[in-house]
């Protein structure tokens, strides 16, 4: 009977995809949008914070920050024999590159972080062959660790965003916790008693009516929209002919390097997602496609770019993997770039709502690893088991406890401040050590 009905679940959705009208896919696409604004924007306030830049410069970087996060994704969509995975991924900018990039400005000024991140890019682009070839390196006990690592190492983030944001004066407050968890309620209600469309935008749905009733209580902070204007012109080098420096460079560098790791986990799990076996071509279009939107964000002073894994949860919950969804969503963010008044629409959604959401996003990230895990990965073996174990718990260990590694270089800290990459390292060395490079033994079929 359950059998019955997951085929009849998997027909009526395959019937949704193909027979969408432009609405849904627009409202789709804003799923998206909503989905990685708040990590795409707390980027560019936080390095304007520590670097001292006026409310002008703020206002510039966003903008120009979630106009490049558009350019970015619409090239990694493309798919094209150059560059472009061809997957339903959403970038944004680069979450750990911004204490490099604070410490870079702080030293030899915001030119040299520019200078940098282009320097990177060009990196990314010339190395993105070899890059590609280390496929080897992610049999399925690796990559279904990998995927589980970056959804356990986005729960806490999730969670500080449901009880209002880190440092925010009400966190834990009986509100933010009622709305955060209001709005999850109401997104496993919405999974649960429809289908089709209504459930595909049902992270959508929830963030709009948990916004509402926000307003409601009066814990919508409207000053944004008001303040915002209707237009921003995008200026190459704004602040600055780029000046290059050789260990800002090489700071960047390796910033690209943990970047490009943890994309080869986000592209591996949206291929399993989409039902596509991910080469090692497949994966050097990626990476240059990724190297190209890093030059691209250091040209218009914005960022350098990465993957957004909270967008592969959205694309597991909503069940659509048409690549036109993140074309719409890479087309909302090029125009909200030019329109702050827009941009600043989407600043209306309090933390603790999209921290909600959130929840259920990442939650979705952690159980398809698990599902990657079980359906390819033979359990039965103790080194397996081992590998998941240590390479998970290395992962969220990190995360929870980055102070842990406050004694080391920052040259090395870079590598393992980052709970993704730090768990992703550890499940490739052990893989190798127990399996060896060609992962004899990992597999369930073997």
């Amino acid at each position: 009977m359950q059998q019955q009905e997951h085929v009849q679940a998997q027909e009526q959705n395959t019937v949704f995809q193909k027979n969408r009208n432009p609405f849904q896919t627009l409202s789709l696409g804003l799923q998206h949008v909503l989905a990685m604004y708040a990590g795409a924007v707390i980027v560019p306030l936080i390095v304007a914070g520590q670097l001292g830049l006026t409310s002008e410069q703020l206002t510039y970087l966003i903008s120009i920050d979630l106009l490049a996060c558009g350019v970015a994704t619409l090239l990694q969509v493309w798919g094209n024999r150059f560059f472009g995975i061809g997957l339903p991924v959403m970038l944004g900018c680069a979450f750990q590159a911004v204490s490099p990039m604070i410490a870079i400005g702080l030293k030899d000024g915001v030119s040299a972080i520019y200078g940098a991140i282009i320097a990177s890019g060009i990196f990314v682009i010339l190395f993105s062959g070899l890059f590609g070839k280390l496929i080897a390196l992610f049999p399925p006990v690796v990559t279904g660790s990998v995927v589980t690592i970056i959804g356990v190492t986005l729960i806490p983030v999730a969670l500080t965003d449901l009880g209002g944001g880190s440092g925010s004066p009400d966190f834990g407050s009986p509100l933010n916790l009622s709305l955060g968890f209001g709005v999850l309620l109401f997104i496993v209600l919405m999974n649960r008693f429809t289908k089709g469309f209504i459930r595909s935008i049902s992270v959508l749905i929830g963030l709009i009516v948990g916004t509402i009733v926000s307003g409601m209580l009066g814990h919508v902070d409207f000053a944004p929209l008001r303040d915002a204007s209707w237009f921003h012109a995008v200026q190459p080098f704004y602040f600055g002919k780029p000046t290059f420096h050789a260990s800002a460079i090489i700071t960047m560098i390796l910033v690209a390097i943990v970047s490009v790791a943890e994309s080869t986990g986000v592209f591996m799990a949206l291929g399993k997602i989409v039902d596509k076996d991910i080469t090692s071509k497949d994966l050097s279009r990626g990476y240059r496609a990724e190297g190209i939107a890093i030059v691209i964000g250091g040209i218009f002073n914005s960022f350098p770019y990465t993957t957004y894994s909270q967008n592969v949860g959205l694309v597991q919950m909503s069940r659509v993997k048409t690549r036109d969804v993140i074309v719409v969503a890479g087309g909302l963010l090029i125009i909200i770039g030019f329109v702050p008044k827009i941009a600043a629409l989407t600043q209306l959604v309090p933390t603790a709502v999209l921290g909600g959401a959130m929840v259920a996003l990442f939650g979705m990230v952690v159980s398809s690893g698990i599902r990657m895990l079980g359906d390819q990965v033979d359990l039965n073996r103790y080194e397996n088991l081992f590998i998941i174990a240590c390479s998970v718990g290395i992962g969220l260990g990190v995360t929870v406890v980055p102070e842990v590694f406050a004694q080391l270089p920052d040259s090395l800290r870079i590598l393992v401040d980052n709970g993704i990459v730090a768990g992703s390292v550890t499940a490739i060395l052990m893989n190798l050590i127990f399996n060896g490079i060609k992962g004899k033994g990992a597999t369930a079929s073997e």
